[in-house]
This record gives C-alpha cells, sequence and structure tokens, in this order.
C-alpha cells in the first residue's frame, strides 16, 4: 500500500489526480477530508492510524514553516512510519543548487534523518523552484514591470506537472530507487529579462532591500520574509540556474522532454 501525504497543497494534489482509482494507494490530508486519512504531523497521535498498512510512503514536504516546525514535523513522520514498519519512504525535498535558500535546513536535515535510519529504505527527490513559483515572485505590476531583483541571474524552473510524474514513477516502483538522491531541475534556466518578454513586459529589476520591505508590507508572516529574500538573492548570484547539477529529470520522466517552464511561467501569469 502507498499512501501519499499532502495530497491538498499544489504538489500532493496532482501525485494524487494521477493515482486516482488505484486500489493499492491511499491519501492523506491534513483535515482527513472525506476518502483520505487524516495525516496531521502536528498531532502525532493521528500517525499510527495513518501509517498502518502502508509499505510505501511519500512524504511530500511539510516546509511551510520555521526551521523548528518543519524539523518536527518530519521527525514525528519518520518515526511513526518506523514503528509502523513502513518499508520505503520516498521524500520530495529541494535541490542541491539550493542551500543558500533560507529553507533549505530543514530539508538537508530530513535528508541526514532519512540516512541515519536502520529500517526505512528511502529515496530523496531534490526537487527544483517550480516554473508556477516565478508568478509570486517575478509577474509584472499594474504598469507591466517586473521589478523583482533578479538580476542578471537565471533559475532552473521546474513544472510541477513534471515533478508530479517523477513522484508517481518512483514512489510506485520504489525498489528501483532505493538509496538513491535524484536532481530535479529544469533544463532551460530563465532570467527576468526572459519572462519579461514572453509577456511583453518591461524587466526593471528593483533592489533586495525594496523586495524585503515589500514583503513585510504584504502581511506576510516573519518567516517569509527571509525565506523570498533569500530566494531573490539566490537567483539574482547566480546559485539557481543549474549550473554544477546533473538534472535527472529528463531521465526519470522515461525520456520525455520536460515541460516548458517559460510557457508554463506565462500560463500561470495569464490565467491569474
Amino acid at each position: 500500500m502507498l499512501l501519499v501525504t499532502g495530497v491538498s497543497g499544489a504538489l500532493g494534489s496532482l501525485v494524487a489526480a494521477r493515482l486516482a482509482g488505484r486500489d493499492d494507494v491511499v491519501l492523506g490530508t491534513r483535515a482527513g477530508l472525506p476518502g483520505t486519512r487524516r495525516v496531521d504531523f502536528d498531532a502525532p497521535e493521528t500517525l499510527p492510524e495513518a501509517f498502518t498498512g502502508v509499505d510505501t510512503l511519500l512524504l511530500v514536504s511539510a516546509g511551510y514553516g520555521e526551521d523548528d516546525t518543519v524539523v518536527a514535523r518530519h521527525e514525528a513522520a519518520i518515526s511513526a512510519a518506523e514503528r509502523a514498519g513502513v518499508r520505503h519512504l520516498v521524500y520530495t525535498s529541494l535541490s542541491g543548487d539550493g542551500d543558500h535558500l533560507a529553507y533549505a535546513l530543514a530539508h538537508r536535515w530530513t535528508e541526514r534523518r532519512l540516512r541515519r535510519s536502520t529500517t526505512l529504505d528511502w529515496t530523496i527527490l531534490r526537487n527544483g523552484l517550480y516554473a508556477e513559483f516565478l508568478t509570486w515572485i517575478a509577474a509584472p505590476d499594474a504598469g507591466n514591470r517586473i521589478t523583482g531583483p533578479l538580476g542578471e541571474g537565471r533559475l532552473a524552473a521546474v513544472a510541477r506537472e513534471d515533478l508530479a510524474d517523477v513522484a508517481v514513477a518512483v514512489a510506485t516502483d520504489p525498489a528501483a530507487h532505493r538509496g538513491r538522491v535524484y536532481e530535479l531541475v529544469g533544463e532551460r534556466p530563465l532570467g527576468g529579462a526572459d519572462l519579461a518578454a514572453a509577456l511583453g513586459a518591461t524587466y526593471a529589476p528593483g533592489t533586495l532591500a525594496d523586495a524585503r520591505a515589500a514583503v513585510a508590507a504584504s502581511g506576510a508572516v516573519p518567516f517569509q520574509v527571509p525565506m523570498l529574500a533569500s530566494t531573490y538573492s539566490a537567483i539574482s548570484h547566480g546559485f539557481l540556474d543549474g549550473t554544477g547539477v546533473e538534472s535527472d529529470l529528463r531521465a526519470l520522466l522515461g525520456g520525455r522532454e520536460p515541460l516548458d517552464a517559460l510557457d508554463v511561467f506565462v500560463k500561470a501569469v495569464r490565467e491569474g
């Protein structure tokens, strides 16, 4: 039995759609919605029942929070999986070039925790930043200008649809991927000028200080401010362009060409 967590989220919902109707798959949501098991990492007492009879666990990162919160969630999930006799855990992590991001620590901690397990087989999917995420940090403003401080940097963005396809392929045949760490970044890095040209917009990058102030003034919770600021900084200074990362994306897609991240970005912006 395969259990997929986080199916109410963006990536998890795509995975769930691909696995719909399979008798050997169960879905987990924090609220325990109809047709799902309740999997609430902030309430570890829900996990023993949720993990009963599960052979493979696809742990979609619960990475939205402060480091200590996220680490506690992942520790609860991994420990419960060990106690429940889960055989294989597939974890959606962060690409190897993302260590300068403020949210990298909890991912790397989780990877270390899996390697220390004496009972679990594991596979780590190091996902690059989503092409759809660019609509949050680089969408045109009311004056049709992209002002996000991306500098001259580029992002090797990847479509969520592709990451969902990879997650399904690995989680439904986990033995073939035992002990593997896969890098899943895009093949075509995108810069601010590329994004603007595709939309007929102007690229006029601001400063990191301006971006930080804008995020803080938007009503974001405190931990989101360094998360977004570090993302801008890492892109603008050339740390997320895929250089030095050998992507496994195409191979895990069965050799098909990944979706074009620029097309995904443009579509997401136009659909609002």
